[in-house]
């Protein structure tokens, strides 16, 4: 099973959700993460919170959705958006298949500019990614 993780940016949300899936639930599957309009590097942040819990965040990269909708890119299985309803510009699955899609509205904790208030941004959007993913995986 491959669960994409979509988000505009592709350097805060979605990364954070495939590191998660990955190191939690690689039985299941392998996560992926992608945007719209990638940054095209992962946002240090980020990279902070993922260290902070214990997750391994090297060889991590901010890449366009067309990545996994290529004739020959991986089978996506699920598809999560996990963009704010605010955004209005979340990607929309154009790949093949019929994957089962989620929307997981977050915040984009990359906009806070108190780095405190970040901070505690990031690690707000790190539980409540976790706490998805976690109730999401058995009922895949």
């Amino acid at each position: 099973m491959n669960v994409l993780f979509l988000c505009t940016g592709n350097s805060a949300r979605s990364i954070l959700g495939e590191v998660i899936f990955n190191e939690l639930f690689a039985e299941y599957g392998r996560g992926f993460s992608a945007g719209s309009r990638p940054i095209g590097q992962v946002n240090p942040a980020a990279i902070k919170i993922l260290q902070e819990h214990g997750h391994e965040a090297k060889n991590l990269s901010s890449k366009h959705v067309d990545v996994f909708t290529a004739n020959d890119a991986s089978e996506i299985n699920t598809v999560i958006s996990v963009c704010d309803n605010a955004a209005n510009d979340c990607p929309v699955w154009a790949g093949a298949g019929n994957p089962k899609r989620l929307h997981w509205p977050l915040s984009d904790p990359t906009v806070i500019e108190d780095e405190a208030e970040k901070a505690q941004a990031f690690e707000e959007t790190y539980r409540a990614l976790k706490e998805k993913i976690v109730e999401m995986v058995p009922i895949l």
